[in-house]
């Protein structure tokens, strides 16, 4: 475990439980702990923490700091519990006095997985992580092995995406609160499902943002605000902070991994980064407890060295996500051809992406208007350390309307991009209601409390799209709590016969997958994928099976090397006549020569 005691300060998930209290605030004259209602004077002490002892206090006490002459209570900015709000007072929170039932679980393994990406506040009604747990089972049947938390962390108001969080280490109470989150996580690995969550650490919301108040947290601008402080004067706490964030989750909260985001807005110029030192612990922790961890990066860099080993030189994340995939597929099955999806019209694209993961490898990049990434080395650098997706939040919630595809495309379509996925050397990812094809759109919404704040997010948001050509009208009302339930999602879709031939095809390619050790094997140097002269047929090579996929209308023969048999196919059966496969249009068949 990490030893903050000097001179980072004390580990943050003992805070306040025997009515002691420890703040960072370095620039600070006074500092002063309303506990229970009472003001209490903290001594100072080396390296600007600030520090008292109230008689009394402990689990179920609310607390906030008051520095120098402000009189206005600030929230600690290590707080494990915010039952009123981002803007209210902290409560003490006793992590040991939740009674765990998975003391039998031994944790999941990235490799080989299946991630389903969550939103807890649409995922249901409810909007809770308790409401959830009951759609628990309907994944393990689906074959899923890793649920991807949307952020969780309290962010101002009821909904949200998660992203404007402003307290790293507080559950959001709409959803539930802490030991909602434990509950749902001990239920999860009932059901032997591995839980990661997705933590913001690279930017603060625009509202509840008090954590500078109290030092030196940021320095710097990011596209989304002031950027973290992890190389200036006073980063070490920062450091340690981020250090205690994370393996706080993992470890009270028994959480399998955490998926980081925006890895590359996060600038760090010391001689060891940030992220291999989280990656160091976050690996003494998991040989602690006994169970794999895992680290998932989003980065925008197409950098190689993210998934390679901290021994190697590279960042020690065990995967990242890979949006270039998605991109060559997007295009390929919808046409559409603007802004950044321009680059991947190629036809080569597709097969690129499909076998060595990204297409701008140290290649130009016409939306940068420069060069962009580096090549894969892919006889060293396995598959399953990238995320390979046919949708995300990120390419759904920020079309205007959050249309998903199932929205412009037929099932035949949105079920070739599945099998390319699914029988990929990657890790595959589901959005989630995507297994049914689902079609509620997915657009942004917030729901913050400051009327000056919610008007300049709407008229931000109509500008945005405005400037690609988007009528003011057209653009849902993101402060609209109308726009947050037209996301919830629609189970009783699965009762249609096309959304349920969706989840029956998505079960079978996900069992196919498991059974199959050619779909599984991560070396992608054993994988090839063929287009065919239109572009509109895919042959993705596998070992000795082939994924035959016909984006077009019209019949397609494919010709193999041998005969093959048929072991999956979309829409009945492929016709086989000697080493042509007739594939419908708008089809898939999985055969093995």
């Amino acid at each position: 475990m990490t030893d903050h005691t000097a001179p980072y300060g004390p580990r943050s998930s003992g805070l306040g439980l025997h009515g002691d209290f420890s703040v960072w605030a370095p620039d600070a004259h006074s500092v002063h702990v309303r506990a229970d209602g009472r003001d209490h004077t903290m001594a100072p002490g080396p390296h600007g923490w600030w520090h008292a002892r109230v008689p009394g206090a402990g689990p179920g006490s609310d607390y906030a700091y008051l520095l120098d002459d402000d009189p206005v209570p600030l929230p600690d900015p290590r707080s494990r519990h915010q039952p009123r709000g981002v803007h209210g007072p902290s409560r003490v929170h006793d992590h040991g006095r939740y009674e765990w039932t998975d003391r039998t679980w031994t944790g999941r393994p990235l490799p080989g997985g299946i991630v389903y990406e969550l939103h807890v506040g649409t995922f249901t009604a409810e909007g809770t992580l308790t409401a959830a747990i009951e759609h628990l089972p309907d994944l393990a049947d689906l074959g899923i092995t890793h649920i991807q938390l949307m952020p969780l962390n309290a962010f101002d108001g009821t909904h949200g995406w998660g992203y404007d969080g402003v307290l790293w280490s507080a559950v959001h109470q709409p959803y539930g609160g802490p030991d909602a989150l434990k509950a749902f996580v001990d239920a999860a690995h009932a059901q032997e499902l591995a839980v990661l969550l997705d933590v913001v650490l690279n930017h603060l919301g625009p509202s509840g943002a008090y954590m500078p108040r109290f030092g030196p947290y940021f320095r710097g601008e990011t596209d989304w605000g002031p950027s973290l402080n992890l190389d200036g004067p006073g980063s070490d706490h920062v450091r340690g902070h981020v250090l205690d964030c994370a393996l706080d989750w993992l470890e009270h909260h028994h959480l399998d991994g955490l998926r980081l985001d925006a890895v590359h807005a996060l600038s760090d110029t010391r001689a060891v980064p940030l992220l291999p030192r989280l990656s160091a612990e976050v690996e003494a922790l998991a040989t602690h407890l006994g169970r794999p961890l895992s680290l998932i990066a989003e980065s925008d860099r197409n950098d190689p060295a993210t998934v390679l080993p901290r021994e190697a030189g590279g960042l020690g994340m065990n995967a990242q996500w890979s949006d270039d995939l998605h991109h060559a597929l997007h295009v390929a099955l919808s046409g559409e051809k603007h802004g950044y999806y321009a680059d991947f019209a190629d036809p080569e694209a597709l097969p690129t992406t499909l076998t060595r993961v990204f297409w701008h490898a140290g290649t130009h990049s016409s939306f940068r208007g420069r060069t962009h990434g580096a090549p894969v080395d892919t006889t060293r650098t396995p598959g399953h350390r990238f995320l390979a997706y046919l949708s995300s939040h990120d390419q759904i919630g920020n079309r205007a309307r959050g249309d998903r595809m199932a929205r412009h495309l037929p099932p035949g379509l949105l079920l070739c991009g599945a099998a390319l996925v699914l029988c990929s050397p990657y890790t595959p990812m589901i959005f989630m209601g995507e297994e049914w094809a689902a079609r509620t759109p997915w657009p942004f919404f917030a729901s913050f409390t400051d009327p000056d704040l919610a008007e300049g997010v709407r008229r931000g948001r109509r500008h945005e799209f405005a400037a690609l050509g988007w009528r003011a009208e057209d653009v849902p009302d993101p402060m609209d709590p109308a726009t947050r339930d037209s996301a919830i999602l629609d189970r009783g879709e699965r009762d249609n016969e096309d959304h349920a031939l969706v989840l029956r095809t998505y079960r079978s390619l996900i069992a196919l997958r498991r059974r199959e050790p050619e779909l599984s094997d991560p070396r992608l140097d054993r994988c090839g994928a063929l287009t065919g002269d239109d572009g509109r047929t895919v042959v993705l090579l596998r070992g000795r099976l082939r994924v035959l996929c016909n984006l077009g209308t019209e019949n397609a023969g494919i010709e193999l090397d041998a005969a093959p048999t048929e072991i999956l196919a979309s829409h009945g059966r492929a016709g086989i006549s000697g080493n042509t496969v007739r594939v419908p249009g708008q089809s898939f068949a999985v055969v093995r020569l």
